[in-house]
């Protein structure tokens, strides 16, 4: 297979689709153990090191690099790969099966993808903009804090201040519904497409995939709602 028909044929699509799958799956690993520092009961300071030694430490940042490439390709992918099923069959079956056929969420990443990516806009927005870029817009320079005389940017008090608001609480738990679903099928249909499919993994995969899918996004949503209720 050329490179360019991993980027325009429909088994390189689901390649590229498959491993930025499982690298993004190992991102959300680290990403939700890094933001657990904030229950550490230490008012944000072990919280706001982990974050300062992945924004300020070379191998960290040239990772977001491939991190936000991983992001582009699994969305571009994933687009085209929806709109070169839909031109295949542009009239649906005549019978519809329902869950029997397939599950819903199955059937729907495009919508769950498209929640996400709305997500990751105003994530992005909240967090990643101050802390890199200074704050874009109405996002204000992040608070510093010292520790031992060494200065740190304050995200957790960042946390604090974005999730102040019922709506974006709201959202971000929206988000995290949809990642759930996202993940429910993701997770197994990464590893199936990159060959790990037989009866001996099949059942080891689904498990994995279902609690992964629980845990992770469970997790995330009850950051933001920790810090609403003010239980951090």
């Amino acid at each position: 297979m050329t490179w360019k028909q991993v980027f325009t044929s429909s088994v390189g699509k689901k390649l590229v689709m498959g491993f930025t799958g499982i690298f993004l799956i190992l991102f959300l690993i680290v990403h939700v153990g890094l933001n657990a520092c904030i229950w550490a009961g230490d008012n944000g300071e072990m919280f706001n090191k982990a974050a300062h030694f992945m924004g300020a430490t070379v191998v960290p940042r040239v990772l977001e690099i491939g991190l936000f490439a991983g992001f582009f390709l699994h969305i571009i992918q994933g687009y085209m790969l929806a709109a070169q099923n839909k031109a295949k069959r542009p009239v649906g079956y005549a019978v519809n099966y329902g869950n029997r056929g397939s599950k819903w969420y199955s059937r729907s990443m495009g919508i769950l993808g498209s929640l996400i990516l709305l997500f990751l806009i105003m994530h992005v927005y909240h967090f990643w903009t101050p802390s890199r870029l200074g704050g874009i817009g109405n996002v204000h320079e992040l608070a510093a804090v010292e520790y031992n005389g060494r200065e740190y940017h304050n995200l957790f008090l960042e946390m604090k201040m974005v999730f102040e608001s019922p709506v974006v609480v709201i959202l971000y738990i929206v988000a995290c519904i949809s990642l759930a679903y996202h993940l429910a099928h993701g997770f197994q249909s990464a590893f199936r497409t990159i060959g790990v499919h037989n009866k001996r993994y099949n059942m080891m995969l689904t498990a994995l995939g279902n609690g992964f899918a629980i845990i992770v996004p469970l997790a995330f949503a009850m950051m933001p709602v920790s810090f609403y209720l003010g239980w951090v």
